[in-house]
């Protein structure tokens, strides 16, 4: 793995630039992860704050000590913690949503919209803005309102409007330079297109408040490129 892209340090914490394909902790194929990266490329010793899926890219939280890590933790489990990501979608998205769907686990590790009164149920919300409208696909901006396993894809799923690449909830195949408004046929986008652009926490026990951002990746910019290609 390639040195970790650090987007802030400061007052106990690291925020990182996590690549995507990389796990946040060891999975059962013992693989590389990024917090053993980290350690490796630092020295030290880091917490893990919370997680990405491994597709997705963005800013990620790391405490470097104990006490930070419980302030930081306890902030993020009480929903005291803004995220905002951005997606790459299937179809044109012109007005912004309020995604109000409470989600169910369903079969294979997925997560479903339950139906009405359906037990184990649990509230969920997510605000969706176009960012970027093409035809054929939108760059969205999404913002967790609660913090539900795959709450984003399955909510964009229910709008109609699924990521434009998601083994488990829509298209499982790479997308070609050529699908997307271009000529060749490199791949230009091989995984779930969903990048956390921003986290944002309050002042909390020996931690100041901040806001850090995360660049859109190459591969999601690549797409947007192309698909502003067929605009011109």
């Amino acid at each position: 793995m390639t040195e970790v892209r650090i987007l802030f340090e400061g007052g106990g914490l690291l925020v990182v630039d996590k690549p995507p394909g990389v796990p946040v902790i060891p999975g059962r194929d013992g693989g590389p992860s990024l917090r053993d990266a980290l350690e490796t490329q630092r020295g030290q010793k880091v917490f893990v704050v919370h997680r990405l899926d491994r597709d997705t890219s963005g800013a990620l939280v790391f405490a470097l000590d104990a006490q930070v890590h419980r302030s930081l933790s306890v902030a993020f489990e009480g929903g005291k913690v803004r995220k905002r990501y951005v997606a790459l979608v299937e179809g044109r998205i012109d007005a912004p949503a309020l995604v109000d769907a409470p989600l169910v686990a369903a079969r294979k590790g997925r997560m479903r919209v339950a139906r009405p009164g359906e037990a184990d149920a649990k509230a969920s919300r997510t605000r969706v803005r176009p960012v970027e409208s093409f035809d054929a696909a939108t760059l969205v901006e999404a913002e967790p309102l609660t913090g539900r396993t795959h709450q984003i894809r399955v909510h964009l799923l229910s709008l109609g409007h699924p990521l434009l690449l998601d083994h488990q909830y829509g298209r499982d195949t790479p997308w070609l330079e050529k699908e997307l408004g271009g000529q060749g046929d490199d791949v230009v986008l091989a995984r779930t297109p969903l990048h956390a652009a921003r986290v944002e926490w309050p002042a909390l026990p020996g931690v100041e408040a901040r806001a850090v951002e995360a660049p859109l990746p190459p591969d999601m910019s690549r797409v947007r490129e192309l698909l502003r290609l067929t605009l011109a």
